[in-house]
């Protein structure tokens, strides 16, 4: 290959991009993000960088000296993918040709029907989304988070510690259902009410009122809830549009096989866009997570360097962890077809509990709360080879 392409200029395109020079490739590397920002850390936005503990400068994700030798394009937004001449078409015109492009283009905040252009109501993806709710934070009053989820959860606690009055409202009977199961979403979302912070469940948002600022949250059973800020976090969508019509098979996100390797020979997809193959689960999973980010290039860069003559291997269970009201949270595997969930240490009630979840009696997913040891040491049983 005499050029390769990332497309996405965040962890895993920079991951992608150190990949390809450890791994032995020499050629023109050209890197294309559609913000102006260099690749920045995103964890810290909701947590240290809200509330000023954190700078810009620290949330680089370059080390100093490092020299990828690639072209950066930066605030270029990729449009369109030309599989005939093997080339990137940039919203400016120009194109990028490569003989081997990584997809890397990640996921964007959902956002609320009928919010646009309502001062005060906020997402939290980017580094300036993070800047703007940062100086409305400073200011303080009232702020409602829409979404129970963990950005949701971790911009709640950032909030509560800067002294902000703060309702979570959440349209699932129980928030984080969906990753930790109901019993542990309780015991994890419960963190809320230990600090005051008030959290109204099972109720969907019907919409906002302000006439050129928000003032309040509509709540489709007729609650008004007062806010001078709103932060939405509804979830977030694979930025994958620019590909349709391209030949790359997209099923929510890019599908991909064990190895990021997509339907068109020489193109391969990671990060929050991708929609990998787990042999474990014997289904695609597109994961959300930083670590996703950090190691599943190693294996997609091989791929597209070997021109998928190379045997897939099996990811890593996915892992995350989220910082909440001081509490240090971490979750390895998946909890979606467990059959039961234990905790093996500490108790439910104080928030420092090791909880396992089994699927026929084999160890699927781990969480643990202020249980760091712990919860290594049952991690690594779940990256067991299969």
């Amino acid at each position: 290959m005499r050029t390769v392409a990332v497309v996405g200029a965040s962890l895993a395109g920079l991951s992608a991009a150190r990949s390809l020079r450890k791994q032995g490739y020499d050629g023109r590397l050209v890197v294309i993000g559609d913000e102006p920002h260099r690749p920045y850390d995103r964890p810290p936005l909701s947590k240290e960088f809200l509330a000023g503990t954190v700078g810009e400068a620290e949330l680089a994700l370059e080390a100093d000296g490092e020299d990828l030798r690639a072209e950066w394009l930066l605030g270029a937004r990729a449009t369109g993918l030309d599989h005939t001449d093997r080339a990137v078409r940039l919203a400016d015109g120009r194109e990028v040709r490569a003989d081997g492009i990584v997809i890397a283009t990640g996921a964007a905040a959902r956002t609320l029907s009928g919010s646009e252009g309502l001062a005060g109501v906020h997402a939290l993806r980017t580094l300036d989304d993070a800047r703007a709710l940062r100086d409305e934070l400073a200011r303080g009053g009232r702020l409602v988070v829409i979404g129970g989820g963990f950005i949701g959860a971790e911009v709640a606690s950032t909030a509560y510690a800067l002294g902000l009055e703060v309702t979570v409202v959440e349209v699932a009977a129980t928030p984080l259902a969906g990753p930790l199961g109901e019993a542990m979403g309780g015991v994890v979302s419960a963190l809320h009410a230990d600090h005051g912070v008030r959290l109204l469940c099972g109720v969907g948002v019907k919409g906002l009122s302000g006439e050129t600022r928000v003032d309040a949250v509509l709540l489709e059973d007729g609650r008004s809830i007062p806010a001078d800020i709103v932060v939405v976090g509804v979830g977030a969508r694979p930025c994958v549009e620019w590909l349709e019509g391209s030949g790359v098979l997209l099923d929510n996100g890019v599908k991909c096989g064990a190895d990021g390797r997509t339907s068109l020979a020489g193109v391969v997809a990671v990060g929050d866009c991708a929609n990998w193959y787990d042999p474990r689960a014997g289904a695609h999973r597109r994961v959300e997570h930083w670590t996703g980010a950090r190691e599943r290039p190693d294996a997609a860069v091989a791929a597209l360097l070997a021109g998928g003559a190379v045997e897939p291997g099996v990811p890593r269970p996915p892992y995350f962890w989220s910082d909440q009201y001081g509490v240090k949270i971490q979750f390895a595997g998946h909890a979606a077809g467990a059959d039961s969930v234990t905790v093996e240490e500490g108790a439910a009630g104080d928030r420092n509990v090791l909880a396992v979840y089994r699927r026929a009696g084999q160890p699927v997913a781990v969480l643990g709360m202020n249980q760091p040891r712990l919860f290594t040491r049952w991690r690594k049983q779940l990256s067991a080879p299969l």
